[in-house]
């Protein structure tokens, strides 16, 4: 199946706008919200082992706390929308989950050694991450960037809960 044109390098055609709506939403918003969903539970996994179930009032700065209680706010006052989840987490930024990563890396090493790395895989994504949030096109380059992601996000996953030499598997907790 070919792939959708950027319809914004066309004359106006709706129907060019629907077909790159459909391959937008065919691949990498379903890579982006796997991937993100999953960083959001070995973050909360890892977190949760390591510093405890209330882990959030004591690893997370004070800011993205404010940011968070305001987003929940705003969904508590129209009850009749969806919200994002039960957990702080959920109403984070992408960008914010790459902040608690490296504010509490010391405490993701002895399970992700590599935590540094992670990070800044966030980081890459995050705008591209953003392109798609914003329902805007994405170059060929930023579509295997998000595929790349989500395959490592899912590996480091996988790899987290089969543990390793000296480390006990990690019992994943969507929070």
């Amino acid at each position: 199946m070919p792939v959708a044109a950027d319809f914004r390098t066309y004359t106006f055609d709706r129907k060019r706008v629907e077909a790159a709506g459909k391959s937008l939403g065919k691949d990498p918003y379903w890579r982006l919200y796997a991937a993100e969903n999953i960083l959001r539970v070995i973050v909360n996994s890892v977190l949760s082992a390591q510093l405890g179930v209330g882990w959030w009032t004591t690893a997370v700065d004070q800011n993205v706390q404010g940011s968070v209680t305001r987003f929940r706010e705003r969904y508590a006052a129209r009850p009749w929308h969806s919200t994002p989840g039960k957990h702080e987490i959920y109403y984070t930024f992408l960008s914010d989950l790459a902040d608690i990563m490296r504010a509490n890396s010391h405490v993701f090493l002895p399970l992700v050694p590599d935590v540094d790395a992670w990070i800044a895989k966030v980081e890459q994504v995050a705008l591209p991450r953003n392109i798609v949030g914003h329902m805007n096109w994405l170059t060929p380059t930023d579509r295997k960037r998000i595929e790349v992601f989500q395959s490592d996000v899912t590996a480091l996953a996988q790899q987290l809960e089969s543990g390793g030499p000296g480390r006990p598997p990690l019992a994943m907790r969507v929070p």
